[in-house]
């Protein structure tokens, strides 16, 4: 019989991550330094609003690569 707890532990991994975005896309706005941390390009014109959180992505970038280490280590 094949063994499928790789798999298991991938989805479950998959899961949580969904699980974790989906949370910050409900109460990402109540967060408060999220997407205005210094650094982050906002600019506005007559008609035109430009955004890029250049740092927020950084940020959020570095802390998955920790998180994301400390769970593969196990």
């Amino acid at each position: 019989m094949a063994d499928f707890s790789g798999l298991g532990k991938i989805l479950v991994i998959g899961g949580a991550t969904l699980f974790v975005v989906g949370l910050l896309f409900m109460f990402g706005d109540k967060i408060p330094f999220l997407g205005r941390l210094p650094g982050d390009i906002f600019i506005q014109r007559k008609g035109f609003n430009f955004y890029f959180p250049v740092v927020t992505c950084v940020v959020v970038s570095v802390l998955l690569t920790i998180l994301l280490n400390i769970i593969s280590r196990r």
